[in-house]
């Protein structure tokens, strides 16, 4: 199930995308940029690049003397992120293509950030050897996955269950089991080149509303938002009422406190 066209968003999805993944994935975008170090001047290849979050907080730190490029393979999400204001920093080239089969010359960036996107890719290891044939010697790459499920992942997987079918629920919890685990993230990474291979894990506490439109809007800005849009209004009451009932030891008020874990791997080329 390694295939792109799980996040072959369309229609309203891109712009879904950046009002609420990215809301959820803003603290994960910080702590991958503050273990890159980015340093002014920097060029930096955002690879599955989505809307551009990524790209663009890279493009604050490295600064008007550094580069940074974002490349995706769906054209609808870089849509978003051209027409997305970067406020401050480095200009953007926004880049359509595979991560596989990048169209850039070899050695041309100094850091490559890849947050959430190597477990969908068809090939990991092509889209590893292509990272660091792009990457300058001296360079260094950090790729992030999913380390496991949160409470947040495992209140909706059940009540997707719950209120669709056990088919649903285990095409939604296959998402994340898709991600490699430590152990095989850093064996990639040595057999496609990288030197001084090292996965840091991290855990955060994501701090996200805790209201029907908001838990909604994000489950509607990825793969799952077919599922989503065939529910009736009463289907999609009881659905978004049973994850919160789940949900309600990491709730106050308005707002969820999720903990959160990721593997990152970083590795660099000499």
């Amino acid at each position: 199930m390694n295939d792109q066209s799980q996040y072959q968003l369309s229609g309203t999805g891109p712009e879904m995308y950046e009002r609420y993944a990215t809301r959820y994935m803003q603290a994960w975008t910080l702590d991958l940029l503050d273990l890159a170090g980015l340093r002014l001047g920097e060029r930096v290849l955002d690879v599955a690049c989505g809307t551009g979050q990524v790209a663009r907080y890279a493009a604050r730190r490295v600064g008007q003397t550094g580069k940074v490029t974002g490349l995706d393979i769906n054209a609808g999400m870089l849509t978003v992120a051209r027409a997305t204001p970067t406020d401050s920093g480095a200009g953007i080239r926004w880049i359509e293509g595979s991560a596989m089969a990048m169209d850039v010359p070899a050695a041309s960036f100094d850091v490559v950030l890849c947050q959430q996107g190597l477990q969908f890719f068809p090939d990991r290891h092509a889209a590893l050897r292509e990272i660091h044939r792009v990457l300058a010697p001296g360079g260094r790459a950090l790729l992030s996955v999913w380390a496991m499920a949160s409470p947040y992942n495992v209140a909706v997987g059940k009540a997707f269950e719950t209120c669709v079918g056990i088919d649903t629920a285990t095409r939604y919890r296959a998402l994340r089991a898709l991600s490699p685990d430590a152990e095989a993230l850093q064996n990639m990474m040595l057999e496609c080149g990288f030197q001084a291979v090292q996965v840091r894990p991290r855990t955060v506490s994501l701090h996200l509303p805790f209201t029907d439109s908001f838990i909604l809007g994000h489950l509607s800005s990825g793969p799952m938002a077919s599922v989503l849009s065939a529910f009736s209004e009463e289907r999609r009451a009881q659905f978004v009422a049973q994850v919160k009932t789940s949900l309600q030891l990491h709730a106050a008020d308005d707002h969820m406190a999720i903990p959160e874990s990721v593997n990152v791997a970083i590795g660099c080329k000499t």
